[in-house]
């Protein structure tokens, strides 16, 4: 059975990255982004287009502001979504994911490549504060991190997932 998931696009190389290496895993994978004033969506739209997947279009304008005004794991440097933002929206893509039906959520980072946002423990503080315990595939750091649900249940092949970490990708 052929696991079916939404990946985070941003239309960066990652989130771009994320996408093939799950389809090429065995996924059938449909891509969700987050509109605000702050964060635009056409480089997600070209992007899916390129990769031919139907992209979700989530507004996350109030989700943002209450996150401004009181972040609970403060604030990420360089104009890097924050702990407390990777969570929500990931929290909100596992609504849409429930939604649909589907088995996962997925996003392009990489372990070790932001050294506030995207270290082990952080990884690990998102996925626990998402509620997608589980159920949220990190395909560029996937062998470095523990087996998700759709993996156990062999939906994705593990194999083909990558082990990538810092930013030597």
């Amino acid at each position: 059975m052929k696991a079916k998931g939404l990946s985070l696009l941003s239309g960066g190389l990652d989130s771009q990255l994320a996408v093939k290496v799950l389809q090429d895993a065995g996924a059938y994978v449909e891509g969700v982004c987050f509109e605000t004033p702050f964060f635009a969506v056409g480089a997600a739209k070209r992007a899916a287009e390129a990769l031919g997947v139907k992209l979700h279009i989530v507004d996350f304008t109030d989700d943002e502001c209450r996150l401004i005004e009181n972040p609970p794991h403060g604030f990420g440097g360089a104009m890097n979504p924050c702990i407390d933002c990777h969570a929500a929206m990931i929290a909100r893509a596992g609504e849409l994911m429930m939604r649909l039906g589907y088995d996962f959520v997925a996003t392009g980072e990489v372990q070790g490549q932001r050294p506030m946002s995207q270290n082990k423990q952080a990884l690990g503080v998102v996925e626990k504060t998402s509620g997608l315990a589980g159920r949220l595939i990190r395909p560029m750091s996937a062998k470095l991190l523990e087996p998700t649900i759709p993996e156990l249940e062999g939906k994705i092949d593990r194999d083909k997932l990558l082990d990538i970490s810092g930013r030597s990708r």
